[in-house]
């Protein structure tokens, strides 16, 4: 049986960005996010973040602080009973042109085939048209988060 899904973007989307984000200290939650994320639990969607990490491929932080600051991330919703099921990332830098940086659908794809997901039901959430590309061209719905505000998003699922 297929599951359906929501795909996040993380920067700007879940969490505020300073950039380049690698060091505990720089993780802050977006105001209702926890909230979001638990209803769409008790919906019965399966959580996944899609990444973008070029600071990895452009030498600002390593592949394992990378992991490291999102192992922190995932503990912090784990302690609000969130599960993020998955993290997909790219850790290429734009000029690397691989095919798994966004708006280029292969994390979502990937995703989808893994945890068998029906796209008709899923959805790919973020900030930036990258992120809406990525969603269009995998074939799932998509939702633009404007101004750090993911609360009309419900009104979607």
């Amino acid at each position: 049986m297929k599951v359906k899904a929501i795909f996040f973007d993380r920067d700007d989307t879940l969490i505020h960005d300073s950039h380049y984000m690698y060091k505990k200290n720089q993780l802050q939650f977006i105001d209702g996010v926890f909230e979001i994320l638990q209803k769409l639990q008790e919906m019965e969607y399966l959580l996944f973040i899609v990444t973008n990490q070029s600071g990895v491929g452009r030498g600002y932080f390593t592949i394992e602080q990378m992991h490291e600051f999102h192992d922190y991330f995932l503990e912090k919703l784990l302690e609000k009973n969130i599960q993020i099921k998955e993290i997909a990332f790219c850790p290429h830098a734009p000029i690397e042109k691989c095919d798994c940086r966004k708006p280029m659908p292969k994390l979502i794809n990937d995703l989808c085939q893994k945890y068998n997901i029906d796209k008709s039901q899923s959805i790919m959430v973020g900030d930036r048209e990258s992120d809406i590309r990525a969603g269009e061209a995998a074939g799932v719905k998509t939702f633009l988060v404007e101004n750090n505000n993911l609360n009309n998003l419900l009104s979607i699922v």
